[in-house]
Parts: structure tokens; C-alpha cells; sequence
């Protein structure tokens, strides 16, 4: 993404806030934070700030005046040779200004000093008040010194929007650039997952396999983990958050992996099931088909002019009724498919929704419902071009009661990206195998 898209997008914030009569939008990025004494854990910036300026330096702030005259200005560090000797180059004001596209540049040590004068005769200030406490703190200060000019005729702003439900709207559609990055993200997981899948074997622990994919992750140029990777084996695959740890890999039985790298800022998010010694077994096979038609299912359904939800519906019926068919569920006390799916019976083995939004977040921002109708009902989001989500249907056995006992400890999820497009969706993470046959001959071949 070029400085162009960076400058567009602020643009494209500023009109927005005109829209609303103007005013003045205070975007910080993300603080440092302290691991423990004096180790920091790895720095990464805040999603919005970086949405508005592709600048990645810690202590920043962009500020956007919609007013006569739109001003687009950073806050930042100055340059400090002697600091770059143990942190690394720093842009500062100067360089930072020119290299982003920003009107001006400031010191990040001149923030308190420029924002109330930024803030005078303003009428509404767009800020994303509650989520840091210490820049909502700065804010009160800096509106306070406003408020005591009042007797020189100054106004202070008196409304303060929320700036990230303007910016959550616009990063709900991608562009050409961010599904290409998102794109090469999912390569490079699906690279990752084929190397677990091809080094698993009964014997190595959980993770062994979580350092195959950072392995691959990294080697490819990804800067991050998009989350905490759960590498699942057992029964272990049964718990929907697990973490990598140290459980063995056992004969028999079989490995969940949900992992995804980030690249340049954008998540990936692929979840695949294979049995550690790379033969299904015939009640795992059983399972995992049911799961892969119920995915296929929601897919066929992720297309422009369909709800958010619809994915996830079509994918509980396929479930509902494999439950049904392989015993999990006794149709002879839940009834049939359609009184499992309105009671709610097949959340025993099925708890979480199909699917979330996808981009710099991997649960990524947007809202999930239309606007309100007449009647105050808030309809499921209408699928468009340029969305991204995951679909990511699963069964869990636990063991219990009236439960068949071959089912008992499998947790299965298989779980993709799709680019929602004109047509229908693109699947961005294609070249992992979730076919029975075509990771069993993966496995195989190593």
C-alpha cells in the first residue's frame, strides 16, 4: 500500500466527519508495553492509527481538523541518534511528514501544548472515548484549558462522537491492496499448516508443531502471529481456546491446529484437523465429512445479497442432521432436524457462530447488523464486495452420557478466509488440503 491510500483514507475520514459539522479526530497508536523489569513485549501498533498513516513508531498521534481548511497532522518522536544506537531509526516530524503524506508534523512532546489550541471554537471532537484511560485523561485536560477561555469568547467542543464507528465502516470493505496482502498472509499459513501436517507424528508434543508454524511464518517475512496459536491434540481439541502446550501426540489420535500469520498488518486465520499419524480413522472420517459438507455448505452461501448469519445456518443443518445420522444426538429424544436446530440441541456438539470479519484484526471490526428497520429490528449484515470473513464450522465430543463411545475426545473444525466479490467469494487460504484423502497423501509423502 502506497502513501496514496494512507492520504485517501484520511480523506475519506475527514469528509465523513464535515458530514457530522466538522471538528477535530484524535486517533492515538498503540502504547508500549512492559513483558517484566526491563523487557518490553514486542511492539505493535494500533490498528486504527495505522489504518490512517501506515506509520508503525510507538508514542504517536494522528490529528484530522475538519474545519475551513482540512489539516491532516502527526505527533511523533523527534529523531534522536543517540536513542536510535539501542532502539532503531526513528522517522522523526520532519522526515515523517514528507515520507506519509501528513500536512504537518509535530514532536510527540508538543501534544499538550498544540491541542487545545487545535481543540478552541471546534464543535465536536471524534475520539474513541473508553479505551485508553490515559489519552482519555489527556482529553479532559486539554478540553478543561479550553473551557477556561471561555470569558475571551473561545468555545470548547461540546459533543465527542466516536471516531472508530466511522473508521470500523470503512475497514469493513477491503481494497485491491489489502486482499492482495491478505491474499499472500494466507499462503504463507497454508504453508504452515502443510508443514505441521507433514513432521506430525505420534510421539512430538504440541509444541513441537506450534514451532513449525513460527518457523514458517517467519522464514516467509511475516512479522507476527495474528493470535495466540492453538495447536490442539485429543481431547485437548475439544477446548475452543486452547493453547499450545505440552501434551503428547498419541497413536490414534487426532491434531487440531488454528493458526494464521500477520503480514504487514493483516490477519490470516486457518484451522485444519488431521489424525497425528496421518491415517483417519473410520468414526474421525465419519465426523470430519460431516464438518467439510456443513463448510462447503456455509460457503455456497457467502455471496453479495446474503446475511451474515446464512453461512452459519446452512452449516448448523448440515450438522444438526450428521449429528443426527452417526447417533450423537438420539432422534428418538430430540425429535427431527428441524426441533434440534429450534431447541438449540445440537450446541452439545456445535457452540460457536460460523464465522467473523477479517482484516487487520483477525476478529476483525464491523458491525454485524444493519441499520434498524421501522419496526427497530436490526436485520443480520447484508454480504457485499470487498468483505472478508472466516468460515469455521465444528463438532466437539465430549464424553457423556448416551453419547457413543468411538466419538468420545474429537474436535474437529475446518476453518477458511473468504473474499466476499461480485460473483460469490474467493477462498483465500486454498492451498492447505482439508479433503480426507488429500492430507492423508500429504502426510504421506514426507
Amino acid at each position: 500500500m502506497t502513501m496514496t491510500t494512507f492520504s485517501a483514507r484520511r480523506a475519506q475520514l475527514l469528509a465523513q466527519m464535515h458530514a457530522q459539522g466538522g471538528g477535530v479526530a484524535i486517533i492515538p497508536t498503540a502504547h508500549e508495553v512492559m513483558r517484566n523489569r526491563d523487557a518490553d513485549f514486542p511492539y505493535r501498533h494500533d490498528s486504527y492509527f495505522y489504518y490512517l498513516s501506515g506509520f508503525t513508531e510507538p508514542e504517536a498521534v494522528i490529528v484530522l481538523v475538519a474545519g475551513t481548511e482540512d489539516r491532516s497532522i502527526l505527533f511523533c518522536r523527534d529523531k534522536n541518534l543517540e536513542r536510535e544506537i539501542w532502539e532503531g531509526f526513528r522517522f522523526g516530524p520532519v522526515a515523517a511528514c514528507a515520507q506519509f503524506g501528513f500536512d504537518e508534523a509535530f514532536s510527540i512532546d508538543a501534544l499538550s501544548k498544540e491541542m487545545p489550541q487545535l481543540l478552541a471554537d471546534t464543535p465536536a471532537v471524534f475520539y474513541a472515548l473508553g479505551h485508553d484511560a490515559k489519552r482519555d485523561t489527556q482529553l479532559q485536560e486539554w478540553l478543561q484549558s479550553v473551557r477556561a477561555l471561555g470569558r475571551t469568547g473561545v468555545t470548547a467542543p461540546s459533543t465527542i462522537v466516536d471516531v472508530n464507528v466511522l473508521l470500523d465502516e470503512m475497514r469493513l470493505f477491503k481494497d485491491a491492496g489489502e486482499i492482495a496482502t491478505m491474499k499472500r498472509a494466507g499462503i504463507i499459513s497454508a504453508e504452515a499448516h502443510c508443514r505441521a501436517m507433514r513432521l506430525s507424528r505420534p510421539g512430538l508434543r504440541e509444541y513441537h508443531l506450534e514451532a513449525e508454524l513460527l518457523h514458517e511464518f517467519r522464514r516467509n517475512g511475516s512479522q507476527f502471529p495474528a493470535y495466540g496459536s492453538i495447536v490442539a491434540t485429543g481431547a485437548n481439541a475439544c477446548v475452543l481456546h486452547y493453547r499450545a502446550s505440552d501434551a503428547e501426540l498419541k497413536e490414534g489420535d487426532l491434531v487440531l491446529i488454528d493458526a494464521g500469520c500477520e503480514l504487514d498488518s493483516y490477519a490470516s486465520d486457518i484451522t485444519r484437523t488431521f489424525p497425528a499419524n496421518g491415517v483417519f480413522s473410520g468414526p474421525q472420517k465419519e465426523l470430519y465429512e460431516i464438518v467439510l459438507a456443513a463448510q462447503d455448505a456455509a460457503i455456497a452461501e457467502t455471496r453479495p445479497g446474503k446475511r451474515f448469519m446464512d453461512g452459519h445456518d446452512a452449516a448448523v443443518r448440515v450438522l444438526a442432521q450428521g449429528m443426527l445420522d452417526t447417533g450423537l444426538l438420539d432422534k428418538n429424544k430430540v425429535g427431527n432436524l428441524d426441533e434440534v436446530i429450534n431447541k438449540g440441541d445440537f450446541r452439545q456438539f456445535y457452540m460457536h457462530r460460523t464465522g467473523h470479519w477479517l482484516g487487520m484484526d483477525v476478529h476483525d471490526v464491523g458491525d454485524y447488523r444493519d441499520a434498524a428497520d421501522d419496526d427497530g429490528n436490526k436485520p443480520w449484515r447484508t454480504l457485499q464486495p470487498g468483505m472478508v470473513l472466516t468460515v469455521e464450522p465444528g463438532i466437539y465430543v465430549r464424553p457423556a452420557a448416551g453419547v457413543p463411545e468411538r466419538y468420545w475426545n474429537i474436535g474437529i473444525r475446518i476453518e477458511d478466509d473468504a473474499h466476499v466479490t461480485p460473483d460469490g467469494c474467493e477462498i483465500l487460504t486454498t492451498d492447505v488440503p482439508n479433503k480426507v484423502a488429500d492430507i492423508e497423501a500429504l502426510m504421506r509423502a514426507t
